[in-house]
């Protein structure tokens, strides 16, 4: 009965000591990299006119990798050709009118009224010689009350013609009213605004890559009558490149933005491609209605975004991987 006794104690010791050290080994044992799986993510852009008319040409076909600025379609011309030829006269027609009222009368115009002045006064000075003798005339009973009383109307009306000639030499040597000019000066960068926006029109007759790519879909054809805004064709985009994995709730403490990445496909299992950890999302997915037990708490998943190095085009839309990451995240890292 001792010899079991003694040879159970045996075992619970052993068990004891077996148990502890594999604790401990847990305790101390650095985490594995963890192996995420998703899919590849490539942005997509349609391109459209921002106004509209008759696609002329597309410059490019389905398949074919396009430069950043690579012309890819175009409208037709020339109805923003003659816009912009029409802003381009008004803007010089303003233009000119400013430098007119800028500029005031011609010297000829000053001396014209000028002269008008001195015709008038000569006028006036005739009368008032004539306006005397009849007077006296009339004091002498020589004429009747009507001719003195004509001669005076006559008089009257010439000092004012000749008080009209005077301000209006004013007028001529003074040159335009400021208000005139200022506005003058609103029309001019009226018609300049309406160039500007002529030549931008006409430019937006042509799209152009915005960025490296492959023209994934050429959605209309020459002839087609496009409005502003409406596709015409879809470029996928070289870079960004983006892996879309998920991660569970407990592993969140082993990834850190930044952190490297091996991304494996089907195709080249043995040539990883390289890539980083670019944003981990703050939001739990899949997540139960009421979280109420550990278990439950544990089955919430984060999406994770790797971006991906991409050198030779391999990596396409939707096309499934493996994401290994080696390290670990330090303690304290943000996510």
């Amino acid at each position: 009965m001792k010899k079991r006794l003694l040879i159970v104690g045996v075992l619970v010791v052993a068990a004891g000591v077996a148990l502890a050290a594999w604790l401990l080994r847990e305790t101390h044992e650095p985490q594995r990299g963890l192996t995420l799986y998703g899919n590849v993510d490539i942005r997509k852009v349609d391109l459209a006119f921002r106004v509209g008319g008759r696609v002329a040409s597309l410059e490019a076909e389905e398949g074919d990798r396009l430069a950043p600025g690579q012309v890819v379609a175009r409208l037709e011309q020339t109805p923003y050709q003659d816009e912009l030829r029409l802003a381009a006269a008004q803007q010089a027609q303003a233009a000119a009118q400013l430098a007119k009222l800028e500029a005031g009368n011609r010297p000829q115009e000053v001396a014209q009224a000028k002269a008008l002045v001195g015709e008038r006064a000569a006028t006036v000075a005739n009368l008032e010689l004539d306006f005397r003798r009849k007077q006296n005339l009339l004091a002498s009973g020589v004429i009747a009350r009507q001719a003195f009383d004509d001669v005076t109307a006559r008089l009257s009306e010439a000092r004012a013609r000749l008080e009209t000639a005077r301000q209006g030499l004013k007028l001529a040597r003074a040159g335009f009213r400021q208000e005139d000019i200022a506005a003058a000066q609103a029309a001019l960068e009226a018609a300049r605004a309406r160039l500007a926006l002529a030549r931008t029109r006409l430019g937006d007759t042509e799209i152009q890559a915005p960025d490296a790519g492959v023209l994934l879909t050429r959605v209309v054809e020459p002839g087609a009558i496009v409005a502003p805004g409406q596709t015409v064709a879809t470029l996928t985009l070289d870079d960004p490149v983006w892996v879309r994995v998920y991660v569970d709730e407990p592993d969140l403490g082993q990834l850190a933005p930044g952190m490297a990445a091996e991304i494996y496909t089907d195709t080249r299992p043995d040539r990883p491609y390289r890539g980083q950890v670019g944003f981990i999302s703050p939001e739990a997915e899949f997540t139960p209605k009421a979280v109420q037990t550990e278990q439950l708490r544990t089955r919430l998943v984060y999406q994770v975004r790797v971006i991906a190095e991409n050198p030779d085009h391999g990596l396409r839309q939707g096309m499934p991987v493996t994401v290994r990451l080696a390290g670990t995240a330090a303690a304290g890292g943000g996510s």
